[in-house]
This record gives structure tokens, sequence and C-alpha cells, in this order.
């Protein structure tokens, strides 16, 4: 704090610099700013350049809103220039009443940083009041034998100004017997007195009539007059005498009212009617009039008011008694009045940061109050404090101020609020004490960054889900208030490629929704990772990360896809021939098919929907093998037809189905004619019926010259090389006599297939097709003749389930060396064997077995087992390792061994099987009815 050096006159009047050594003392910081003002200065009136005296500057009157605080706030500052303005009426002698120094005392507040500076105003008199007396008429008796010399005292006039503005002197009228004296008693009041300078003659003039006049100190002076009456009476010569020319007593100001105070008393040695006294109060302010009442006949005093320390420390007043011969006696009656701890201390607010930031360092200030106690001494001593249990404290500054100020680290998240209770409490007894609540808010910072309800999330999503569905739900909260808590989500991450990404997936970023934005397959993907980030949006930002794996899962949205048995290039069905001495439980062919789904929507079973002899054959339920059921009987037809359906395990089940056509033979010479005369029949009742009705009617004529032609035909083929077309495509590399052997290397690239043909004059015959490429599609059979496609166009309409599309595979297979099926003579053969579901891999399936075909046609390979073996052995032999199969196991949960079915005759029947050539063959013509 600082006083100011100079001061500038205001509203036209000078001001009186106090203290005159002041200006020695502006370097001091403790020292107040004072300035001196005359009373009743108009509205607005500057008291002083305060902004300046405190080392302000213009600018900082507003930035630092400066302002000043008190009791009664008669000034104020003005916010452009900074000046002191006067702002209500400044009257001192309403403000100070009887006390002869008038001082207001004032705080000015600047802020940023907050600051106090203690301002004095010393309020100076102005002749605002003229003396007036308490009486307009003065009534006196005196008695005539009063000598010369003899005074009366007068009461004299009052005046509210001090100093210089108060009584200065008065004056008597002119006459030829009184004169006037004025005495000044210690408390520098000036009294006037009657003197007589000539003794009164009552027979010479009975009264006398004075005019006293009382001027002021002012310029101009202001007067006040009153009437004398002077009536003379008989003689009185004694006045009274007070027997104590001072009284004083001290009293509590808890004394109730009407108690009796003091009681006076004075004396006259005259008798009669002179010596009866009465007691009257002169000299005495109105408002201790007001306070105090007199007994005029015993002279007590009484309170007629409650008293009270803190409005008037002492009351003073004279007591008058006066005889009835009209003399009279004053004295002085001094009354203190004893403080009493009956305040309770007063708490202000002088400044308050109400919202607080919560990162706010410990000792920040965030309110200043002041107290005040109205008592005297001890009990206005006060001290303050807080509850506990709040990160605050409180430090004294000086002049009873003090300063909250935070005592630790704030969290609003922890507790957004304090209500804060300051009690002051005082050192009276007993004490008295008082208290406040300032409520103080913490303001939120972005201290907390959002956090997932879950360390990671998995979900799982079937396939085929409709694009646009939402597939999860992240959440993130974050307990900040406004921005700050206010959480935005965004994917940020993925093990999809970046391209990919926004075609798979999106995340709401206000719900953390994340939706699918197209249809999962699961057969393409079956699961990806995604990372998302929730983020706030406050300043700096805080973000969370948290993995999100979704799992797609399987439906049995693809049908079984037979492998094997396969149509050919012209769509026309395979056959497979059987050894006619094949004993029950011989290996005739097995179906395989694929499933591209997962799980028990892939678990395949086989079924027999229809049968030509259902008792003949029997399929294996998970393994898709067909074995003989019992022996061929001489009565059973050397064809059979088998329609197998194949079902997965899903809900709904889908199901694709294969035809399967056996013919019993030895050797494919023996199976082709019986395929060309005898082909089966949808309804072997039919049938029957035909050949009877047939018989009956060309026994007569054609028996003997079907007989003929028949030898003449088997005659030509044993002789003219029947077969040679089939080893033509062979004979130009292979010297003759020597067998074809491909189970050690790979199959040519081309070659020829024979199929048997009826012609006019040629009852069955072999042509040699043109030669296949490997890049045509090719037909197999599992059974151990030779591929030969059926043109039976009544079995193809008949079944045209056979000719549905199969749904593709699917195309990314993964599977270790280890996991490929291996040779058939390596591996049990169970149930659960896996074949290949793809085009290439098909094809060198189907071209091995045609090399083993080629070898059967040479003669160079038996039906069971060997390294020659045709049927089986080409399909399963060591040549045979599928390199190139994926593996569909996978897929599958199915019980038992993964391995491929196994072709060693003697593994199926216990013992080689009868020697000839089972090739399979078209039909050569299609049946007539």
């Amino acid at each position: 704090m600082g006083g100011s050096c100079a001061r500038r006159p205001g509203a036209g009047r000078p001001q009186v610099l106090l203290p005159l050594l002041l200006p020695l003392l502006c370097p001091a910081l403790a020292e107040p700013v004072r300035y001196s003002i005359p009373e009743e200065l108009p509205r607005g009136a500057v008291v002083g350049k305060l902004a300046r005296d405190l080392g302000l500057s213009v600018a900082d009157v507003s930035a630092r809103k400066l302002r000043v605080s008190a009791e009664k706030l008669h000034f104020g500052v003005d916010a452009e220039s900074g000046d002191l303005l006067v702002m209500d009426r400044v009257d001192r002698e309403q403000i100070c009443k009887d006390r002869r120094t008038c001082e207001l005392q004032l705080e000015a507040v600047v802020e940023n940083p907050l600051n106090i500076f203690h301002v004095i105003v010393l309020v100076e008199d102005i002749n605002d009041h003229a003396p007036q007396f308490e009486k307009k008429d003065i009534h006196l008796e005196i008695v005539e034998s009063v000598s010369a010399g003899a005074r009366v005292s007068l009461d004299p006039a009052s005046d509210s100004d001090i100093d210089l503005n108060s009584i200065k002197d008065y004056q008597l009228s002119p006459n030829p017997y009184f004169s006037l004296i004025v005495r000044v008693n210690s408390d520098g009041v000036k009294v006037p007195e009657l003197s007589l300078d000539k003794v009164l003659d009552r027979e010479a003039q009975k009264s006398h009539r004075l005019i006293l006049t009382a001027l002021d100190g002012g310029d101009p002076p202001r007067s006040a007059t009153t009437q004398i009456e002077i009536s003379v009476k008989d003689t009185n010569d004694n006045p009274p005498v007070f027997s104590e020319e001072e009284y004083r007593i001290s009293i509590s100001e808890n004394l109730p009212p009407g108690s009796p105070v003091l009681e006076v008393t004075a004396t006259d040695k005259d008798e009669g009617i002179n010596a009866e006294i009465k007691y009257y109060f002169r000299s005495t302010a109105q408002s201790t009039r007001h306070m105090f009442s007199l007994d005029e006949k015993t002279g007590m005093i009484r309170n007629n008011q409650s008293l009270d320390f803190e409005d008037v420390e002492r009351y003073t007043m004279e007591v008058e008694a006066r005889d009835g011969g009209g003399l009279s006696g004053q004295c002085k009656v001094v009354i203190e009045i004893l403080d009493e701890n009956d305040n309770s201390p007063e708490i202000t607010i002088a400044s308050l940061s109400d919202h607080i930031l919560e990162d706010s360092p410990p000792g920040m200030v965030v309110a200043l109050f002041k107290t005040r106690d109205r008592d005297y001494g001890v009990n206005g001593e006060v001290n303050c404090d807080i509850e506990r249990g709040v990160p605050f404290k409180i430090y004294a500054a000086s002049n009873n101020y003090y300063k909250l100020v935070t005592d630790t680290a704030l969290d609003r998240e922890r507790k957004p609020e304090y209500n804060v209770t300051i009690t002051a409490t005082d050192r009276g007894k007993p004490p008295l004490s008082s208290s406040t609540v300032i409520t103080l808010h913490i303001s939120d910072v972005n201290d907390n960054a959002p956090v997932f309800h879950q360390a990671s999330y998995v979900v799982h999503v079937p396939e085929n889900n409709p694009p646009g569905a939402s597939i999860a739900q992240v959440s993130a909260s974050d307990p900040d208030l406004g921005p700050n808590g206010q959480v935005v989500y965004s994917i940020i991450g993925s093990d999809l490629e970046p391209r990919m990404l926004s075609s798979y997936v999106s995340v709401n970023p206000d719900s953390g929704a994340v939706f699918a934005q197209r249809a999962f397959d699961h057969e393409q993907l079956r699961s990806f990772e995604l990372t998302l980030r929730a983020r706030d949006q406050g300043s700096p930002a805080l973000s969370a990360n948290v993995s999100l794996r979704v799992l797609v899962g399987d439906r049995n949205d693809n049908a079984p896809r037979v492998l094997y048995p396969a149509l050919g290039p012209d769509g026309s069905a395979l056959f497979d021939t059987v050894p006619r001495a094949a004993e029950p439980g011989y290996l005739v062919t097995k179906v395989v098919a694929v499933d591209a789904d997962s799980g028990h929507n892939a678990w395949l079973s086989y079924h027999v929907l229809q049968a030509s002899d259902p008792g003949l054959f029997s399929l294996g339920l998970r393994t898709g093998e067909v074995r003989t059921a019992r022996a061929l009987g001489d009565k059973d037809a050397a064809r059979q037809r088998l329609l197998v359906a194949v079902r997965d395990g899903g809900q709904p089940a889908l199901s694709a189905t294969a035809t399967l056509l056996l013919v019993f033979a030895d050797s494919l010479q023996e199976a082709l004619p019986d395929l060309s005369d005898h082909p089966v029949s949808p309804d072997p009742q039919e049938e029957l019926q035909f050949y009877l009705v047939v018989a009956l009617a060309l026994i007569s004529v054609l028996f003997l010259l079907a007989v003929i032609l028949a030898i003449a035909l088997r005659l030509r083929h044993s002789t003219s090389g029947a077969w040679g077309c089939l080893q033509s495509g062979f004979s130009s590399k292979t010297p003759p006599g020597v067998s074809l052997n491909y189970s050690e290397g790979t199959l040519p690239y081309s070659y020829n297939l024979c199929v048997g043909q009826t012609g006019k004059t040629e009852l069955n015959f072999l042509q040699c097709s043109a030669p296949l490429h490997s890049g045509q599609d090719i037909v197999y059979s599992s059974s151990p003749g030779a591929l030969v496609p059926l043109h039976s166009g009544d079995d193809l309409l008949s079944h045209p389930e056979t000719l549905t599309p199969q749904a593709p595979p699917n195309t990314d297979w993964r599977f270790s060396q280890a996991q490929r099926p291996g040779t058939s003579g390596s591996q049990n053969g169970d149930e659960t064997g896996t074949w290949p579901n793809n085009q290439f891999d098909t094809e060198m399936l189907q071209a091995m077995i045609l090399a083993s075909a080629s070898e059967a046609a040479d003669g160079s390979s038996t039906l069971g087992g060997g390294a020659g073996t045709m049927g089986l052995s080409a399909r399963y032999g060591p040549q045979f390792t599928l390199q190139h199969v994926p593996d569909y196991r996978q897929n599958v949960y199915i019980p038992g061994s993964n391995a491929t079915l196994t072709n060693a005759a003697g593994k199926r029947d216990g013992k080689a099987p009868a020697g000839g050539n089972g090739n399979k063959k078209k039909s050569g013509k299609k049946e007539k009815k």
C-alpha cells in the first residue's frame, strides 16, 4: 500500500494535507492514503486522484476492478479516471457526532493480483449550522440585595459546528445594570454570565429586558438571539452549592432502562423559600436528555433507554440547582459506559472466486474477507477458522483481513463443490461467534481419459448377416464434464487391408455401435480384429484404445458337392465293374463328397435313395463306401443301379445325389455286351416282359443267326486284336508285350479312350475316340474297370438330380504336408477319407485312373493288388499322393482317421479276385425298349 505525495483540491475548496510529513513517508507501504475534504461536498466532487496515488494507471482501474468498501459507502471510484468521488451526502455532524476529529476509514480493493489499500478521508467542518439557544426567552429573578459584581450564569447557545465554526462570542444589548462576561469551562465551552454592575433597585425598576446574541467564528459568521427578562425580587443572598463540582461514574451498557444511575445533591444556607432547591439540566445535549432523566426534587438521574457502548462511550451533562430566591449553582456529571461482550463478530466477504479450476496449485487465493467486532478491547479481538475436511485453509492478513487459499490438490470428479463454513469467534467471556457459508464450485479440466467398460471385446456374427445391421456395441465413459467428457469413437486399425476396411465395418462416432457394411462369408473370412479408439473433445484431447475381435460363424449355406462319381464329358453316367466272384464286404466303390461349410454343417452322411436290389450292396453312413452285402446270385441282374444321397449336418440339411451304375463282370469285354444288349431298366418287371416278348417272337427265326454272329465276332476280336485301338495311343512309345505302368511317373498329356459301338453289320466292336488333352474335363470311376461314360439317355433323364450343379468349394485351403493324404498302402481305410475339390486335382485323379485302365487293356494287370492293379489300385495306389488336393478335414467334425481309402483287393475281401480286365466302358448305344 502506498500514499499519495500530492493532493488536489476538491469542489473548489482547498484540501488540508494530513499529516504534514506524509510526503516524506510516500515510499512506506504500510502508511494509508489520506485525503482531507470539507463536509457537504456535492455528489460527484473529486476527493483525490486515488488511482494515481496508488500507483495505478488509468487502464488498471477497469482491468483490476479498482473499488472502495466501507460500512456506509459515501465515496466511489470513477471507472474512467480512477478518481475518488463523493457518492452520498457527507455531513460531519451526522457521521461523527461529537467527535472532534472526523475520519472515515475506507479500503481500496484491486484484483489481478488481489490487494487492499487503506484510505483515510478526513472530513473538515464548515459553518453550516447557526448557533441556537435552548429557550427563546430566559426568565431570571434577582433579589435586589444582590451586591454589585454578582454573576448569573445563562444557558449557553449550542452549535453543531466545531473549532472556528463553533460559538466564538456573546453580545449583550446595552444597559446600565448588567454587563456580559464570557467564561470558558474545562471543556472549552464558552458560557455567558450576567455581571451586576450596579445594585438593583426594585422600587426604581422591578424588571429588566435584555437581548443576548451568540456569534460563531464562521465567515460570514452566524448568530442567534434570546430575550432575557429579569425580575427583581427580595433579598436571597446565598445560592445553592453542590457537594461536588464534578461527578464521575461508570455503568455497564447492560444496565436495564429505568435504573438509577446517580443522585446529585446541593445545599442552600438560606431559609424558607430561598432554601428550596430544584434541579435542572443545563448545557446538556438533547441526545443526552433523551437518554437520561433528572428528578428536579431529588436530583436522581436515571437512564431512559438501553445503553450501547458501541454507540456512545461517555455522556457529559451539567446540572443546575436553583433555590427559591433565584440563585443557582452548577455541577458537571460525567457518565462512562463500560463495554460488555454483547456483539458477535461480523464477517464481510470482500472478494470471492466461486469457480476454481481443479488443477489449481495449492496456495491460490480463492476468497478475501474481513472480520469486525463492535466490542472493545478483548471483547473485540477475533479469531477465524474453517471446518475440517476441506482442502482449504485461512491465512491472516492485516487489519482483520483474512485470505482463504487452497491447501491440497482438487479433484472435481471426486467432489464438484465445497460449502466452506467460516467461523469468527471473539475472546470475550463468554465468547461470541458467528459464521458464514461460501460455496466454491470446482471447474472441470480434461484430466481423465475415456475408459472402456471392457478390456477387449469379442462378438460372434453369423455369416450372411444383413448389411447395415449393428454387430457390436463398445462403450467408454469419461467422468469429465462438457466437451472434456464427450466421447467420439473411431476405427484406427484392423488386420484387414486398409482399402477393404471401410467396405466391411463402420462405427457410429457418437454411440460406439459397430455396423457391418456387407454380408460376411464364413468360407472367405473366418475372423478379423479391429482397434477402436475413444477420444474426448478436451484440449488437449485424451483417448483410449480397445480391440474388437469379430468371429464370423458358419451357416449351412453350401450343399455337399459330389466329387465321385462324376459325369462323363458328354453328361452321361459312368459305370463300375464288379467281379462276379466278389465276396460279401468287397469294396465296390466309394462316393466322395465335400462341403465348403464347417462343423456339423460339413458333417456328411450317405444314404441310399433307390437301389435295383436293396439287399445286394451296403453303403457306409459316414465313409460313403459301397460294399457287397452278399455274394452275387444266379437270379441277380448283372446291372445294378444305386441312387445315393449325400446330406450335411446343418439345420435344415442340404443334400446332393449321385448315381452309381454297377456291372457284375469279370472283364471289360464281358461287361460291354451286357451293357449294350442288356441295359439296366428303370423297372425290372417291364424289362423282363419286354425280353420275353422279343424272345418268343424271334426265337424261331433269329436264334441260330444270333449265335453264329456272336461266335464270329468273338473269334474276330480274339484274332484281329480288338484292343489295338486302346493300345494305339501308346504303341508308338512302348514295345509290344511290355505293360505300361505309370505308378511312378506322371500321366501322358494325351491318351485314347475306347468306347463300344454297335453298327448294322457288327454287333459289338471297339473304336478309339480322339485323343483327350489335360485341359479337358475327364470323368472317372472308382470301380476296378476302366472309365467309360454310359450313353443311357433313360438313366440320365430318369435321375436329373445327378446333373444338378454343386456349390463351388472354398478355394482358400491351407494345410501342411502332414495333413495331406498319404498313399493307400500307408494308411488305414476308414470312413473319413478326404477327396479333392478343385478342377485341377480332379483331372489329375481322372488321368491316373485312365492310366490304370490302359494297363488293364494291355493285359498287364489283374483285378487285385500289385503294382499294376487297375480299379481301386489306380485310384488309391502309391502313385497317387494328392499333393494338390485341398484338405477338407478342417471343415468336418467326423470321428476317426483322415486316411484315404485303401486299394489292395486282399484288404477288401482277403484274397485276390479272379483274373480279368475289369475296365469301364460307355454303353455302345442307347437301350431300346
